[in-house]
């Protein structure tokens, strides 16, 4: 039994992981080499890997979408960079309006244009911070959303993911809150009524036992008569 319950633990915690990583912002240090628009077909599973900004997109079969083209320095987990190394990376640029994930992404336009006047080449490098959400996945064509970019003077700048450290942050101190809580909750509340079960139990059961005693005595009774 505890196999299973470490099964479904392992499993609830990593699909909390997925959904977070891919949720959460994430920031790249790269340059911009060319930025296009392709249409894409939206009629198989990996819908879902696309906004939906609208209400129409539900019902569309494919659409427009604009890329940006990069070169981005490789990293490490949390942010940190290795030295040297670069590898190709393209984000696609779509609103994410109202829905999930939450970032009111609204100014596609603006963020294709503000990308345009960053291309560089690699004899004279303009470097950028670009801020996304999403993952890459070459095999399933799955593009990371870019939600904003910023020039930046070199390619060695750290970027301190300050909204992720606020957000795990708020999240401990909730749950920890929040198991503060349901603890004094059931202790006053919980607690009580199941001990009151529990004596109303064994009080129903001792009147059973006494009842069961008397009709055995008077049983017995008879069968001396």
């Amino acid at each position: 039994m505890s196999y299973v319950k470490w099964t479904i633990r392992i499993v609830v915690w990593t699909a909390l992981f997925a959904l977070g990583h891919y949720t959460l912002p994430q920031h790249d240090v790269v340059r911009v080499v060319n930025t296009y628009q392709e249409r894409q077909d939206l009629g198989d599973w990996t819908r879902v890997f696309w906004a939906h900004p609208d209400d129409q997109a539900a019902g569309l079969v494919n659409r427009d979408v604009q890329f940006i083209q990069t070169v981005k320095k490789k990293t490490w987990l949390l942010g940190f960079y290795r030295t040297g190394g670069e590898e190709p990376m393209v984000y696609r640029n779509e609103d994410t309006g109202w829905s999930w994930p939450f970032y009111f992404k609204f100014d596609t336009a603006n963020l294709q244009t503000e990308a345009d006047d960053l291309r560089s080449t690699k004899e004279a490098p303009q470097w950028a911070v670009m801020t996304h959400y999403g993952w890459r996945n070459e095999l399933w064509s799955v593009f990371p959303n870019a939600v904003a970019i910023r020039p930046v003077a070199s390619p060695d700048v750290r970027v301190i993911p300050w909204f992720n450290i606020f957000f795990f942050v708020f999240l401990i101190v909730a749950l920890l809150f929040i198991r503060a809580a349901w603890r004094q909750f059931r202790e006053r509340t919980i607690d009580p009524m199941v001990d009151d079960a529990g004596e109303n139990w064994d009080s129903v059961s001792q009147s059973v036992r006494e009842r069961k005693g008397r009709i055995r005595r008077w049983l017995d009774t008879w069968r001396g008569k």
